[in-house]
Formats: structure tokens, sequence, C-alpha cells
């Protein structure tokens, strides 16, 4: 298979959403108000060759984000955050330029619906888009918009195939859902960012790719197990955790969050995480 990571622009967020601070309601206030910026990310979405068809694990961010009035005024979050992308860092353009064309995508895997994941959506009109049914529900209407996320810009052709993730093991999640018939890509279901949260495990070879969008923001704040500034629910972030890292530790796996400036260079250098340990290859 061969894999592309696709950067759609760059965010920067506050240093408290990387890494939270408090209880509760008064976790995400402190997030609000904190004064330091983390230095800005890379906003990664990911393309996979696959034999039975053409994967992309989120679509990015669109350019229309830097256009006065996209975020909505009057809600507090969108004043803690900033991102710059330009129209040719879209997917849909970037995909073009490795030769592939967005009609010829098989799937669409939304992991959640923050608009710098679901921002390219406009691109796939042909392409089934899976999304789970817990965060879809949560995203919808204005108790959506409450929530952070935009469902006034969802393309109006968009129906995504809903994901029910029933009770099945995969390794230490309890629930997951196979995508191939190879049974080599699985969604696992990894609630705690947001609440129908989901992560892509793909198998090539004697390791494992983790494509883990949000549930942290970088591998080592995984490593770490810190818990971020934007969860609603910290006890089911920190046993999603627990089960990514418990993961990690029993699977030779290229951990890949959606905004660790480096996980471009671990997909390319196959780079595992071994926790308690530096990076070692994949053979």
């Amino acid at each position: 298979m061969r894999i592309h990571a696709i950067q759609t622009g760059t965010v920067a967020i506050k240093k408290r959403q990387m890494s939270g601070q408090g209880n509760g309601f008064l976790r995400f206030v402190n997030t609000m108000l904190d004064t330091n910026w983390a230095e800005p990310l890379p906003i990664y979405a990911w393309v996979i060759e696959h034999p039975e068809g053409i994967i992309v694990v989120d679509t990015g961010e669109t350019a229309r984000a830097t256009e006065p009035g996209y975020f909505p005024w009057w809600h507090p979050y969108f004043k803690s955050v900033r991102e710059w992308v330009r129209p040719e860092e879209e997917i849909g353009p970037q995909l073009r330029a490795l030769g592939i064309a967005p009609n010829d995508v098989r799937w669409v895997l939304l992991t959640h619906f923050h608009t710098d994941h679901a921002g390219g959506l406009h691109h796939f009109p042909r392409s089934k888009i899976l999304v789970s049914q817990t965060e879809y529900q949560a995203a919808l209407g204005f108790r959506g918009q409450r929530s952070g996320y935009l469902p006034q810009h969802w393309p109006t052709w968009f129906k995504p195939t809903l994901i029910d993730f029933a009770p099945r093991p995969f390794g230490p999640f309890t629930h997951s859902s196979p995508l191939t018939q190879a049974d080599d890509v699985q969604l696992v279901f990894t609630p705690g960012h947001t609440v129908g949260h989901y992560s892509v495990v793909v198998q090539e070879e004697d390791h494992a790719l983790f494509f883990a969008a949000d549930a942290s923001y970088t591998q080592q704040l995984m490593l770490d197990q810190v818990v971020d500034g934007v969860t609603l629910n910290m006890a089911q972030y920190q046993e999603t955790a627990r089960q990514v890292l418990a993961y990690l530790q029993s699977v030779p796996t290229v951990y890949l969050p959606a905004h660790d400036p480096e996980s471009a260079q671990r997909l390319a250098a196959r780079a595992v995480a071994v926790p308690g340990e530096r990076l070692i290859h994949a053979s």
C-alpha cells in the first residue's frame, strides 16, 4: 500500500487545549481563558492506496475557514483557534497532484466532525463517507453548533453512512468495525476528544499504522497519558488513552495524530512508538 500524508493548512490552539487543567466544565473555561498559544500545528489528512479501493482518513480543512463569518461569532471556542489554509492546500487539489481524482476515492473515514477534519467534505460527493452514529447525532443542528461543530457548512448532498460501534473487541479496544474484506483496516471507537471519535488501524506487514486523529494532539501526549482541554468527559478520555497505550505496548505501531508535527516523518520512516523508550524503526 502507498500511503500519503496531506497537510491541509496549519492551526494554532491554546496550550491548555493540548494539555488541559481543571475538572469538568472548568477545564473548558481554563482553555478558553488561556493567553498562551502553542506553536502552530499541521492539519493532516491521510490517503491510503489500498487494493480494495482508495481510502481517505479525514478531509482536512477548507480555505473558507479563513473567511470572515465562517466561524460563528458568538461561540467562545473560535476565539481560541487560528487557522491558515490556502485553496491549493485543500485535499482535493492535493489529491489531484498525486494523480488521484477525488471521485475515485472509495471510502472517506471521518473520525469526527470538527471543521479541521471535516472541512474538505465538499470534495467527495461520490465517495462513501463513514462517521460514527454517536458523532453524527451530536453534531446535528444548533445543539451541534453549541458543541463546536459546523453542520451549517456541510454539503447539501451529505448523507453519511453511520457506524454503530457495537461491542466487538479489537485488541484492548472494546468497540470496533472492520472496513476491508482483507480485514487489514479496522475502525476503533476512541471517544473522549469528542463523544463519537474513532481512529483507524491499518495492518502493514509486521506493524500497524494508527491514524489517531485527535485521540491526542501529539504522540508524546499519548505516551504521557495527558488529557486535552476540550473534552467534556475526562473519564472517557482517560479510558480511551489507556486502551491506545495498551495497543502501542502490545503491537509495533506507527502512531499518527492529525496535528503532530512529526507524524509525516514517522509515517515515511515507519517509526514505531515504544512507550518508555526511544522510537525504533519498523523493518
